[in-house]
């Protein structure tokens, strides 16, 4: 893998890249539609393309559940297994495991995590090796380490222990890792709600010198103001020089923010999950197509937007495909949810490779004075403390 920085945005953290990966080059800011089980539901992967999704994410945890890491590394890896050419993340099931501990299923060791399989009842167990390997028989071009996402409430006690353990995992992942002449290994920033235990995280993972940073344990229960306050402290510590990614983070709104605080790579189940519920995404705000006033609304989703459902199909008609509950109706929210974020990020890069970010915000609908005052409350603040601390 290689990252190139190519231009950071002036008055902002934003700034534009460029990854260079097995399957392809991808374009940072980046927002990867989830394909948890090699698919991105309701979507075939020509409509996954026709959305210019650059890379997607699978997860490790499913997988190695069903089909089993064994049978698609047997198939020739995630790629020809899925027939997608262009770059995939796997994520290590580190949140899976761990969110199945909320509920009992799961029993955390220093070794790794004891867990039920949810559809069998099966014990499996998966460690920071396990992880690795599993991730290696599936081939994706960047791959995740397995780390300890920690529950909401913890103590500062139970955040520390957590954090050690994450840590020590991030090393075995490294000296297990086999496919590093094909594989990108990003190691993961955890810490909870602590800025000082982040400031520890990202000093001992930035020592790893890896490919990638991650940053974890972001929204997952946390308020509004805490996801703001540790996004935009955490991006202005980490390197330069690393992708950054910001890991389950992607309406419309928070990319925007994350994008103005300097990170490169973004994931969320968000925009296919409330397309399968009638929810989806507009200039405007989120609206619901089987609201009754789309009855006769015979003019696309959002205006101006040029997915293939915008141009090929009416509100109307989408509207009466969830009330005959027809499968195509979720399939052209989904396409259309997927094309407006990914058609937001590629604005928001374009304009900071041409200067005009400022002015983008300054037009776009979705960033309201609130949205710019929270960046510079945490992020401006932050990236200015950064600076001072790098020149003293």
């Amino acid at each position: 893998m290689k990252f190139t920085l190519e231009k950071p945005a002036p008055n902002y953290s934003a700034r534009a890249g460029r990854l260079e990966l097995s399957h392809g080059e991808v374009l940072t800011p980046v927002f990867m539609p989830v394909g948890t089980n090699s698919t991105v539901k309701t979507l075939t992967m020509e409509q996954l393309k026709e959305t210019e999704a650059q890379i997607i994410l699978a997860n490790a945890y499913h997988l190695y559940l069903r089909p089993g890491a064994d049978l698609i590394e047997e198939a020739g890896g995630l790629h020809r297994w899925s027939n997608w050419e262009r770059p995939i993340l796997t994520d290590s099931g580190g949140f899976q495991v761990f969110s199945h501990g909320r509920f009992g299923k799961s029993k955390i060791t220093e070794d790794g995590v004891f867990f039920k399989d949810p559809w069998s009842g099966k014990e499996h167990f998966i460690g920071p090796e396990e992880s690795i390997n599993i991730q290696n028989k599936l081939g994706a071009d960047i791959i995740m380490a397995f780390d300890d996402c920690p529950k909401l409430p913890s103590t500062t006690c139970e955040l520390e222990t957590s954090l050690d353990r994450t840590h020590r995992w991030a090393i075995q992942c490294q000296n297990t890792h086999k496919k590093k002449d094909l594989q990108a290994l990003f190691l993961i920033v955890q810490g909870g709600s602590s800025e000082n235990l982040r400031q520890k995280s990202i000093e001992f993972i930035s020592n790893l010198n890896p490919e990638g940073i991650a940053i974890g344990g972001v929204s997952v229960g946390e308020t509004r103001e805490d996801i703001y306050r540790i996004t935009a402290f955490t991006l202005s510590k980490l390197p330069k020089d690393k992708p950054r990614y910001l890991m389950g983070v992607g309406t419309p709104e928070d990319l925007i923010f994350g994008v103005l605080c300097g990170a490169d790579m973004f994931d969320c189940v968000m925009p296919t999950r409330i397309a399968r519920h009638g929810t989806f995404y507009t200039n405007e705000g989120r609206k619901i197509i089987k609201n009754a006033g789309f009855i006769n609304d015979f003019s696309s989703l959002d205006k101006n937007c040029t997915c293939y459902s915008c141009l090929n199909h009416t509100k109307a008609y989408i509207r009466h495909l969830f009330k005959a509950s027809e499968p195509t109706g979720p399939t052209l929210l989904s396409i259309h949810n997927i094309y407006f974020l990914t058609n937001l990020i590629k604005n928001l890069r374009q304009s900071i490779i041409n200067n005009t970010l400022s002015n983008f915000l300054s037009q776009h609908p979705l960033t309201p004075h609130e949205m710019i005052k929270r960046y510079f409350l945490y992020g401006f603040r932050q990236a200015k403390a950064s600076i001072k601390d790098t020149i003293s």
